[in-house]
């Protein structure tokens, strides 16, 4: 994120996950202002991101999204398992610094995950 008090609430949001985890209070209504960032900073994928990890969050108290694959000799990907509050963590990591192009790469792929899931 560009914009100091985007980053600024991403630090606060995070802080609080780290305590509390996915069932943390406010953490949507958080997302949402945070979503709010994104918009001034017209990154659509960021902005999408952030509206469809609130929306999971609403509907399921939990951040079990599996985005993260690795692969083995062979080429075959297969899902890694992580555990919900660190899922999130993650997520928001990369929400930190967007625009690299390997963290959009990823970012792109709970995008996709997450519209298979919801929609």
């Amino acid at each position: 994120m560009k914009i100091a008090a985007a980053n600024t609430k991403l630090d606060e949001i995070l802080a609080k996950v780290e305590k509390k985890g996915t069932k943390a209070p406010k953490l949507i209504e958080d997302l949402k202002e945070l979503r709010e960032y994104a918009l001034k900073e017209q990154d659509p994928l960021v902005t999408k991101v952030l509206r469809l990890t609130y929306e999971y969050l609403a509907d399921n108290e939990s951040f079990d999204v599996q985005a993260q694959y690795d692969e083995d000799e062979e080429g075959n990907e297969y899902p890694i398992e992580i555990e919900s509050t660190e899922n999130l963590l993650y997520l928001l990591n990369l929400l930190k610094n967007a625009d690299h192009k390997i963290n959009r790469e990823e970012i792109k792929d709970y995008r996709t995950a997450l519209k298979l899931i919801l929609y």
